[in-house]
C-alpha cells in the first residue's frame, strides 16, 4: 500500500506538470493561431497538439521518477505502450471537448477548458494511471512471462 501511495503521489506531481504544459499550450494555441475564428476545428487541433507535448513530458517524468523501480528494460516498447495509453486518455479529453463544443454548443474558452481540461482530464487521468500501473510500467508481468517461458523450456523432454 505504501508503494502504491508513493507512486500515486509522484504520478500526481508529474501529472500536474503535464497539466500546466497541456493547459498552457492549449490556451496559447486557442487564443492565437488555432482560435475558432481562424479555424473552425481550432480548439480540437489545439488540444491534440497540447496533449501530445504533455504526453512527452509525462513519459519522461513517469519513466524516470514515478515508475523508475518497475520500468522496463525495453524502452522502445514501453514508450510505444505509453503513447498508446496516453492517446486513449487524449481521446477521452477530446470526446468531452467535442461533445461540449459541438453537441451542447458551449463554445467559449471557459467551456472548452472545463470540458477538455476539467472533465476530460480527470477521466483520462484515471484511465492512464490504471493502465500505466498494470500494463506499461509493470515489470513483474514481464518477469512472470519470462519466468514461465523458462520453466516451460526446463520441463521439455531432452531429446
Amino acid at each position: 500500500m505504501r508503494n502504491f501511495l508513493s507512486q500515486l503521489s509522484r504520478f500526481g506531481i508529474v501529472g500536474t506538470i503535464g497539466l500546466v504544459v497541456d493547459v498552457g499550450v492549449f490556451n496559447v494555441l486557442r487564443a492565437t493561431v488555432l482560435s475558432p475564428e481562424m479555424l473552425h476545428e481550432g480548439p480540437v487541433v489545439a488540444k491534440i497538439i497540447s496533449t501530445s507535448v504533455a504526453i512527452l513530458a509525462n513519459w519522461v517524468g513517469n519513466r524516470y521518477w514515478t515508475f523508475r523501480a518497475v520500468r522496463r528494460a525495453r524502452m522502445l516498447r514501453e514508450g510505444i505502450e505509453f503513447v498508446v495509453v496516453s492517446i486513449g486518455g487524449m481521446l477521452i479529453a477530446l470526446g468531452c471537448l467535442w461533445f461540449s463544443h459541438y453537441v451542447l454548443g458551449l463554445r467559449g474558452a471557459l467551456a472548452d477548458n472545463i470540458s477538455a481540461n476539467g472533465f476530460g482530464l480527470v477521466l483520462g487521468t484515471l484511465f492512464r494511471f490504471w493502465l500505466y500501473r498494470v500494463w506499461v510500467f509493470n515489470r513483474p508481468t514481464e518477469l512472470a512471462s519470462t519466468t514461465s517461458s523458462i520453466r516451460g523450456k526446463l520441463s521439455e523432454p531432452v531429446g
